[in-house]
């Protein structure tokens, strides 16, 4: 019974209480979580090799189905000193700053460089890393600075000397969704598994209401 979790992101948090609430209620279920890319685990999910996902991004596409989780606000990560007790940041004031993000089919890019595209200005990319732990070396060595879903920058600030800026004017949010197959059915283990992680999910959300 495989599940697939995007890294750095909220879905990584539920990775440990889903293994301990699977082994309570069904110790005969072998759960396997691989943490990957989005694009990599849909494609394992399409092909039959994955059950289930947790991913940012929902729109349709082929072959796949998405239920709507969580969604997640973006923030600039930087460690610059002109940055710090920063807590928003105008969109606009990004073009001019070095930024370090993924390739251009990663749904996380997507989404910053359509944003860019709404007020008429582009995103000043001086290269496109996508190692977590590369990120944040070069972040913290102030190559650059880049743009994450609140949970992973917060995954981030916890272990770096960085500064947290939400982005606002216009603000972005990263839809995270369940992502299954749109055409194989689930095992009765996996729906067991789904049953569970929409809860832990449904979970997060009070927790977050109550911050």
């Amino acid at each position: 019974m495989s599940v697939g979790l995007a890294p750095g992101t909220a879905a990584s948090t539920l990775s440990l209480p889903l293994l301990k609430r699977v082994r309570d209620r069904h110790p005969s279920i072998l759960l396997y979580l691989n943490e990957n890319f989005g694009t990599t685990l849909s494609e394992l999910i399409m092909n039959g090799r994955m059950d289930m996902a947790v991913l940012y991004g929902g729109r349709e596409v082929h072959g796949l189905s998405f239920v709507p989780l969580i969604r997640e606000q973006l923030y600039l990560v930087s460690a610059q000193d002109t940055l710090q007790g920063c807590e928003e940041i105008a969109l606009a004031e990004l073009a001019d700053i070095d930024l370090l993000l993924p390739r251009t089919y990663n749904t996380i890019r997507r989404l910053v460089d359509e944003a860019f595209v709404r007020i008429e200005r582009s995103a000043r990319v001086v290269a496109e890393v996508e190692s977590s732990t590369t990120l944040a070396a070069a972040v913290a060595d102030r190559f650059g600075s880049t743009i994450l879903p609140e949970s992973a920058a917060r995954v981030l600030a916890d272990t770096h000397a960085v500064n947290l800026s939400r982005i606002v004017e216009p603000e972005i949010e990263a839809p995270l969704a369940l992502c299954l197959s749109g055409h194989l059915p689930l095992s009765v283990p996996a729906q067991a598994v789904k049953a569970i992680l929409l809860e832990l999910v449904a979970e997060m959300r009070g927790n977050r209401r109550t911050e």
